[in-house]
């Protein structure tokens, strides 16, 4: 669905910006191509190829690259472009997995997924390029959330059982990196876009006992890589055990110990009380 009249003729060498509620990222120029990320409503991107009905992009938000149809992305011109750019450093993000946003140009309603930004917005309305929009002011943040234990378990409560995908993240579907990615936006908290990248953002905390909530923590299966992050959510406390919350299957909250990730979801006859599930390499405060 086009939104809002925005014109779709593409130049060479351009800055362009996504006007839909999610823009799939390919790893190749064709639809049935591996989703590598995606490219929520407001987001910026520069044109790094043209190739026919497609475009290889580079995401302005964590540098990410991949293809996108062309139809799905709006040019937007130099001093537009910068401005913009600039009105994003201080947006609002919507901060429930989903909400809805009326456009005042033509009354079309748009959903837009959590951690959208929301440039120039007070009171109930942003807008975009000069187009007005009007929202719910309980599905925004007007500024990002403090890092604290309380925060987090309100923020993360409503993404508990959003499904695996693959490069996505938004409420339909995340993988692990794009769930904390979203989830630490909401606490003005910039990372890079997958968990191999993440895991060198912030400062390292040697051990678990050192942690505290809204910490990453970096998990492999069995090779030594990075292939997994999740938010440190609870500390021990007698009798409740440490706890993580993840998108593995499904956003879920688990056990956590200095081994890693216990899930009593695969206990059987041979391990009644659970297995483990990925190790844990690293911890990082961002």
């Amino acid at each position: 669905m086009r939104m809002c009249n925005f014109c779709c003729t593409f130049a060479a060498e351009m800055k362009a910006i996504s006007l839909h509620s999610v823009v799939p990222v390919r790893a190749e120029a064709r639809e049935g191509a591996e989703q590598e990320t995606q490219m929520l409503f407001g987001e910026l991107c520069g044109v790094l190829e043209e190739h026919p009905r497609w475009y290889r992009i580079r995401l302005d938000a964590d540098g990410q690259e991949g293809w996108v149809d062309a139809k799905m992305i709006a040019p937007i011109a130099g001093k537009d472009y910068t401005a913009y750019r600039r009105a994003l450093k201080d947006a609002a993000v919507v901060a429930m997995p989903m909400a809805y946003a009326v456009s005042e140009n033509n009354g079309q309603t748009i959903p837009l997924t959590a951690g959208t930004r929301l440039t120039n917005y007070k009171d109930g309305r942003f807008e975009v390029l000069g187009v007005g929009f009007r929202i719910d002011p309980s599905m925004v943040l007007a500024k990002p959330l403090d890092l604290n234990p309380q925060n987090l378990l309100q923020a993360v409560r409503f993404f508990l059982n959003v499904p695996y995908l693959w490069g996505g993240k938004n409420a339909m579907g995340m993988d692990c990196s794009g769930f904390v990615q979203v989830v630490m936006s909401l606490f003005g908290k910039t990372l890079p876009r997958n968990a191999s990248q993440q895991v060198s953002c912030g400062r390292a905390i040697r051990s678990l006992k050192s942690a505290q909530p809204g910490d990453l923590l970096f998990f492999d299966h069995e090779d030594g890589k990075i292939s997994h992050v999740g938010i440190l959510l609870q500390k021990a406390a007698d009798p409740n055990p440490t706890t993580l919350i993840h998108c593995s299957g499904r956003v879920k909250v688990e056990r956590l110990d200095e081994t890693g990730i216990f899930s009593v979801e695969l206990s059987d006859k041979a391990h009644p009380d659970g297995l483990y599930t990925h190790h844990l390499l690293a911890i990082r405060r961002v």
